[in-house]
């Protein structure tokens, strides 16, 4: 009877040192599951590679738009996002009350005027009608953007959010309309011109460099809040496994798959975040 007892003690007690260890190998698991908006061309493959090499496990989660991949990571369902702009997340997080934070800079991705109609900003006529996208942030830039082409003329205190209601002079009486980003590409055929993101663009086969008929300087100061970004839960910034994916992120091999990627058309931004929240200040 002792003997079973014994050996009944010794089982558990062997069970439960496996529970134990397979705890902790849960817990100190490198997979890192991280939210996109678009995974096509070699930059993710380099990066998951890279990543590999450090003991990482990348895992790419998808949507369909950009009003998602926020609450999936303030709700736990993905561990970082890259798909925005500091721009867009400052105001989604201020709207959504969400406690996620920048942790490291991406690109840059111009945004661009497209038409099947015309050929440059100069040639759309009187009356024309120009879709642009329509959450907040991005809706501004295109506004901004159309004032750089000379189209419209905004109010001095436009800021980062503003809408067509800012708009203080419209010479052409062009017809602004907000659609869904995802949108942009596909109401081409129905409108004089169509402001696009970079992104959405390319995953609508447009080449931004070769065929938009205007598109923003990457180097201008005014297109710093649209610097792209990777995002975590506040909890997790100094997460050290997440800093080693963004220095993964600059490495020479990424950089020029996103060029690659993008036609030339997105700069990789090594940036503290610091500045760029001191731009958006």
């Amino acid at each position: 009877m002792k003997k079973t007892i014994l050996l009944s003690v010794i089982a558990v007690f062997i069970f439960s040192l496996l529970a134990a260890c397979g705890k902790e190998t849960s817990g100190n698991s490198k997979v890192v599951t991280i939210g996109v908006t678009g995974s096509d061309g070699q930059m993710w493959d380099i990066i998951k590679e890279k990543a590999k090499k450090e003991g990482i496990t990348i895992k790419l989660k998808e949507f369909s738009d950009y009003t998602i991949p926020n609450q999936a990571l303030a709700d736990g369902d993905i561990d970082l996002n890259a798909f925005q702009h500091i721009a867009f997340l400052n105001q989604f997080k201020e709207e959504h009350k969400l406690d996620i934070t920048p942790i490291g800079t991406t690109q840059i991705a111009p945004m661009g005027m497209f038409s099947d109609k015309y050929k440059s900003p100069k040639e759309i006529p009187a009356g024309g009608e120009i879709a642009i996208p329509n959450d907040p942030s991005n809706q501004a830039r295109a506004l901004l953007l159309l004032q750089s082409a000379g189209l419209i003329k905004l109010k001095d205190d436009f800021g980062l959010f503003g809408d067509p209601t800012g708009i203080i002079d419209n010479p052409k009486k062009l017809k602004i309309t907000p659609v869904v980003a995802q949108q942009t590409p596909r109401v081409l055929k129905d409108v004089a011109a169509s402001v696009i993101n970079n992104g959405v663009a390319g995953q609508a086969g447009l080449n931004i460099t070769k065929e938009s008929i205007y598109l923003e300087d990457p180097n201008s100061d005014s297109v710093k809040p649209y610097i792209n970004i990777i995002a975590a839960r506040s909890k997790d910034k100094d997460n050290k496994t997440y800093e080693k994916i963004i220095k993964i992120y600059h490495s020479k091999e990424v950089e020029e798959a996103v060029k690659k990627d993008t036609k030339g058309g997105s700069i990789v931004v090594d940036m503290p975040i610091q500045d760029l929240e001191s731009i958006i200040k």
